[in-house]
């Protein structure tokens, strides 16, 4: 707990100065990189929407509401929608042959991610945060049971909740 309590004490206090947001950024740089860089496959591109990620953080951080969730999940979401809007930009510029330097056989699969990455935004928040811990950040389930102060019976059990959902969304958009 006293983890989670430290970060609360860093995001209420980046709040009140933005100067103190460092520490916040210098927390969660190389795991929200890892999360972009995962999904993007190419370095240079990777370091542009962390950038926009950390970026739209700190100008949107005083809207910001603790609910003692990882201050990480906040910016996964927020890259993952930063990716989701980069993967569309550049879907709506391929009919310019001159910017379509995506592989066009990649593209359904990006797709489903984009899309993957706003049903896990639309979950519950206990079960939105097993999810990122368990795929994202590939935190075993003890690990996670001991970071939520539950049981490792609990954190399958929203994990398995979680899964449900996302399969019954997801089958819901294909139609």
């Amino acid at each position: 707990m006293a983890r989670t309590d430290d970060e609360r004490q860093l995001i209420e206090a980046a709040q009140k100065d933005p100067r103190r947001f460092g520490e916040l950024y210098e927390r969660n740089f190389e795991r929200v990189y890892a999360f972009v860089v995962r999904r993007v496959r190419d370095r240079h591109e990777a370091e542009d929407v962390t950038a926009e990620v950390f970026q739209h953080a700190l100008a949107n951080l005083s809207k910001f509401e603790w609910r003692g969730v990882p201050f990480a999940v906040w910016l996964y979401r927020i890259a993952a929608n930063a990716i989701a809007d980069r993967w569309k930009k550049l879907s709506k510029q391929s009919a310019d042959p001159i910017c379509d330097d995506l592989d066009q056989s990649h593209r359904p699969d990006i797709e489903r991610r984009a899309i993957l990455f706003q049903l896990v935004d639309n979950l519950p928040d206990d079960q939105r945060s097993v999810v990122i811990k368990r795929f994202v950040e590939e935190k075993s389930v003890r690990e996670i049971a001991q970071e939520f102060a539950r049981s490792e019976g609990a954190i399958k059990q929203l994990q398995y909740r979680a899964l449900e959902t996302l399969r019954a969304l997801a089958g819901g958009s294909h139609e």
